[in-house]
């Protein structure tokens, strides 16, 4: 049904690239507000509250139960409020399991936001960020992947 959860999004306005996959529990307010890059994925129970942009690169994975929040109140207003700035998840990053991305929040290319981070500060590229509030970890390092050698392969 991965077909069908695209067209629907698409319907009601969002930009959805090709291979996106979006699992049948993921939540978006305001899909007009949605770009999901090549082969993104909203994981199961993701909360996008798109009340600004929000924008999840080529690649990239927001695991089960994340939040993505574009929205806060201002809480020095006595009337509080909406508050609305859109996040950027790049290429190839992932958010994991019941993390938080707050508004304005930039997570750079490669880059991972721990399960159960809060992100209210940008995640630079390829860095790996854990807790609350999220604080850096380390960097991301790939392994490269090992070439196949025909010649020692079985018979």
């Amino acid at each position: 049904m991965w077909g069908w959860r695209r067209f629907l999004l698409r319907l009601f306005g969002a930009n959805v690239g090709r291979g996106a996959k979006v699992l049948p529990s993921a939540k978006v307010w305001l899909p007009a507000n949605l770009t999901l890059g090549e082969y993104a994925c909203l994981g199961a129970e993701v909360d996008c509250y798109c009340v600004a942009p929000i924008s999840v690169g080529a690649h990239a994975t927001v695991s089960q139960r994340a939040f993505l929040c574009a929205a806060t109140h201002d809480i020095s207003d006595p009337h509080m409020r909406l508050v609305a700035r859109p996040i950027m998840i790049e290429a190839s990053a992932w958010v994991c399991a019941e993390a938080f991305v707050g508004p304005g929040i930039a997570v750079g290319e490669g880059a991972v936001v721990g399960a159960r981070a809060v992100a209210v500060k940008n995640v630079e590229p390829w860095a790996i960020v854990v807790g609350n509030p999220a604080r850096f970890l380390r960097r991301r390092n790939l392994q490269e992947q090992p070439v196949a050698d025909a010649s020692r392969a079985p018979v």
